[in-house]
């Protein structure tokens, strides 16, 4: 819209004119469309925030546990639950609350004032009074409030990454354009939220608010429903799966104690109290003890989350669509080859840091006067300018401008001092239509026109060359290798400009020096992918995780990108927007897997690609930093954010925020999220094995012998001590080594795989034999019951204290790992076995407990058969292993 309309017709459409809108229409438009604003989504209050914690099922039985508890009288029971639920409530309120509030001190896309015609002046207005049919002054530097029509470009040119992931700016025209231009290409209109890179220029404003390119983004984003991660509906599954499992077990051990003969109330007291033991309520804690310790430790490798439970999403992960600019690259022009003197030179350096050197066939370039008159011809026909503050390189200006300035401090040229003596006097800029720019500067020399361009514009303007130290004829043999170079540096993906000089008459008109000029060489830049992204990327694809490109950028750019760091491989796909939306929905899911590059793409787009492959039943993280991301970033099941080049928009949208925009960082954030999920996974699988093992122990007991081998009270101190402070010692586990090639778990496996549980059922059926074991053994002794109860309540703790040392790790032998690695635990189990100490020694918990002391003798008995749990289950490792090997 309107930029298929000649620029008079947009005025007339829009009931205004150049000299601008009377303060009285801007008031009444005011009105009439509102302010330019973003509608902002409702923001959940703290006190929501705090409720939503305790949404889950299992804390739901939890906290009807808590109430039969009390309704039984066992109030301490009850506290003990209840506190537990509290806590992960507590802790998951905290760190959400905190993330949120981070993000209140980012930063608004939109500019604050803008400066407009009213009343026929030039006048500044704050950007959230403007309305359509404003006409916008526009200048290097400026930030877009508004959409726009371009009335008058002068050089102008716009960078539109933020919105089309594009990264060389957009050199604008007023020229009328087809009604089917894709937004684009559409270079006859301005976007809010882009800047002003260079050039100036006039504009009607012909959108505001939520009715912009922008603001219709935001609405997009309203519209996306945020799904719950798979780490919540898993803990939602588990628990609806051990509280059905939970209640007809002890159901039924409950009415086999009557039948047996047992007093009903009292077997309806030990059903509650089993029901209570077999169902971990330590678990919600646990696990928001490990996730927010996690959290801490992503917060050190510049990661910050926003949603607990999105760390483990990440651990699931095992596909990252990633934006390039700014993301894979560095979103900076860099110099990267010089053509000069007939030899090809490579440049070395960072982004905007002055900082590298030239090299020929490997060999640093010293002094060379070929390359000299090259950059200073650069430096010179140049409008941007070099900061640099605490040792960071920035640019002021149009990025390729800014790359050149960059290029020459690298050999000590810098331009404000070149300028010095070369005072510019005149100019011809730069213009879609010449595709070229030129100056003069006076020195002591004389005066000189410096040129740069398009490489065969400014060839044309040549009639010599800077060759071998003199200024030689440029044949057309000469001309023909200089174009061949050209096609050759840029099927590397490389923007070449071409340079030229000459000295002209003193009176010259500037539009006359661009003629019978001295051609000086070629410089070929591009926007460099970081260092640091092969690697990662490298990492990603060892761990099972593929990645795939989504851009706004051309086809060939981001084909090349994509090859050069690992992400296209032989045989992948590349497609355009345009491509994606010739082929159907079905048609596209059956082929969305073996696309790598998608280029020149919309918003839509990228929404369309991360949903297909979430129908695939992958897990979905998307990386970005633009307005064009934030889509995507709310529908995939992790969105990432950059946090420094990151727009408030596509923050808003994310899961987690990477605070040093480095893609690198995801592969240590996908380790962390690995690695809790590991812990929540093992911690899970040890506190089965207690609740498996005593649920077996008192079932058989109440079959077999008709006792209860471990009373009701008992039970809930083996729940209370053994599920307390060891699988929080778990969630402390450093990452297995190798943890990184494994392969991402697959969506549809639970919380404890199949593997696990048999693991589980194992040992707890162990601990229960041997449990069981004792019982016969003492009852043919003729031991007192509490006797027979104390020793095997303290064989059950015993056994499941060495059994932590077996979920360290599900692969990997405790001893390989180091006993003495995990300090937390340490304390955790000497803590444990204190307490049960003093369950069975000191006199008013003996009372508490009906426990009695034990001799050496019981203890001599006691930790031999605790310690096979360990011992069984390292032999297990070992055979595993072995058959994998």
């Amino acid at each position: 819209m309107y930029h298929d309309e000649a620029a008079d017709a947009v005025l007339k459409t829009l009931d205004t004119s150049e000299t601008g809108l009377s303060s009285g229409e801007a008031e009444n438009r005011l009105e009439k469309y509102g302010k330019n604003e973003l509608k902002e989504e409702e923001k959940t209050s703290a006190v929501k925030l705090f409720l939503s914690q305790f949404k889950s099922f299992l804390i739901l039985i939890l906290i009807v546990a808590a109430l039969f508890s009390a309704f039984l009288g066992e109030l301490v029971d009850a506290l003990v639950i209840l506190f537990t639920v509290f806590l992960a409530g507590v802790l998951g309120f905290v760190q959400e609350y905190r993330a949120e509030e981070s993000i209140k001190l980012l930063k608004s896309l939109t500019s604050p004032e803008a400066l407009v015609v009213r009343d026929g002046k030039e006048v500044k207005v704050l950007s959230s009074l403007l309305v359509p049919g404003d006409i916008l002054i526009l200048q290097a530097g400026d930030r877009i409030p508004a959409d726009a029509r371009l009335l008058e470009a002068q050089s102008l040119k716009i960078d539109e990454s933020s919105l089309t992931g594009e990264s060389v700016p957009v050199e604008k025209s007023i020229k009328i354009l087809l009604p089917e231009t894709p937004q684009p290409d559409r270079k006859n209109m301005a976007y809010t939220g882009t800047s002003v890179t260079y050039g100036r220029g006039k504009a009607v404003i012909t959108a505001t608010g939520m009715s912009t390119a922008f603001g219709k983004l935001a609405g997009l984003l309203g519209e996306i429903e945020r799904e719950r991660t798979p780490l919540q509906e898993k803990l939602d599954q588990f628990g609806r799966w051990l509280g059905a499992a939970t209640l007809i077990v002890v159901a039924f051990v409950a009415v086999l104690g009557i039948f047996k003969g047992f007093d009903p109330f009292e077997m309806f007291l030990w059903g509650v109290a089993l029901a209570v033991a077999a169902i971990p309520e330590a678990l919600p804690a646990v696990v928001t003890v490990g996730l927010a310790l996690g959290v801490r430790r992503m917060v050190k490798r510049h990661a910050l989350v926003r949603k607990l439970p999105s760390v483990e999403t990440l651990g699931s992960t095992n596909i990252i669509c990633t934006d390039k600019t700014g993301t894979l690259t560095q979103n900076k022009m860099t110099v990267e080859k010089v053509y000069v003197n007939g030899t090809m030179l490579s440049v070395t350096g960072n982004g905007y840091e002055p900082v590298g050197d030239f090299f020929k066939e490997g060999q640093p370039v010293s002094e060379d006067i070929h390359l000299h008159k090259l950059l200073v011809t650069g430096a010179l026909c140049n409008d941007a300018g070099l900061v640099e503050e605490e040792g960071i390189g920035d640019i002021i200006g149009d990025p390729t401008e800014g790359a050149l300035v960059v290029a020459a401090a690298k050999k000590g040229i810098w331009r404000p001092d070149l300028e010095l003596g070369h005072r510019r006097i005149g100019e011809v800029p730069f213009s879609s239509e010449r595709k070229m720019m030129t100056t003069l500067n006076a020195s002591e020399e004389g005066l000189y026109a410096y040129s740069k361009g398009a490489p065969e514009v400014i060839l044309g303007c040549c009639t010599k060359i800077f060759l071998g130290g003199q200024e030689k004829e440029l044949t057309p043999e000469i001309r023909k290798e200089i174009l061949d170079t050209v096609n050759e540096m840029a099927n590397q993906t490389l923007r070449v400009m071409g340079f030229a000089y000459r000295q002209v008459p003193e009176n010259i008109v500037p539009e006359n020096a661009e003629r019978e000029m001295v051609f000086a060489g070629l410089m070929g830049m591009r926007d460099p992918p970081r260092e640091e992204v092969k690697v990662a990327i490298a990492t990603c694809t060892d761990a099972g995780i593929r990645t795939v490109m989504i851009t706004g950028d051309h086809k060939t750019t981001a084909f090349a990108i994509a090859r050069e760091i690992g992400i296209y491989r032989e045989g992948d796909l590349v497609l355009t927007g345009t491509e994606l939306d010739a082929l159907g929905d079905k048609e596209f899911e059956d082929m969305v897997e073996k696309v790598s590059v998608y280029a020149r793409v919309y918003p839509e787009h990228k929404l369309k690609v991360v949903n297909a492959l979430k129908k695939k039943g992958y897990i979905v993280a998307m990386t970005g930093d633009g307005v064009n991301d934030a889509p995507a970033l709310k529908a995939a099941d992790m969105g990432i954010a950059m946090g420094i080049t990151g727009t408030e928009v596509s923050k808003e949208a994310s899961s987690m925020i990477l605070t040093d925009d480095n893609f690198a960082s995801i592969v240590s954030a996908v380790e962390e999220g690995r690695n809790i999920l590991k812990n929540i996974k093992n911690f899970i699988a040890y506190g089965l094995t207690c609740h498996i093992g005593v649920v077996l122990i008192v079932l058989v007991g109440v079959l077999a012998w008709q006792i209860l081998p471990v009373i009701a009270v008992q039970i809930l101190w083996i729940n209370l001590i053994t599920d307390g402070l060891p699988p929080m010692a778990l969630s402390l586990e450093a990452p297995d080594r190798g943890l990184m090639k494994q392969k991402p778990r697959k969506s549809t496996e639970g919380l404890v795989s199949r593997r696990m549980l048999i693991a589980s059922l194992g040992l707890g059926a162990l601990i229960a034999v041997q449990s069981l074991g004792v019982l016969s053994w003492a009852l043919e002794e003729g031991m007192p019951l509490p006797k027979i109860q104390t020793l095997i309540f303290t064989l059950v703790v015993i056994s499941l204290m060495f059994n932590a040392f077996n979920w360290r790790s599900d692969r990997l032998s405790v001893f390989s790992l180091g006993i003495f690695t995990n300090w937390p635990l340490i304390y955790a189990i000497l803590s444990t076995v204190l307490l049960q100490l003093a369950a069975i020694y000191v006199p008013v918990l003996q009372t508490a407990f009906r426990t009695v002391p034990l001799s050496l003798s019981d203890w001599g008995m006691i930790i031999p058969l605790a310690s096979t749990t360990l011992i069984v289950m390292e032999v297990a490792k070992y055979l595993e292993r072995r058959a994998h090997r």
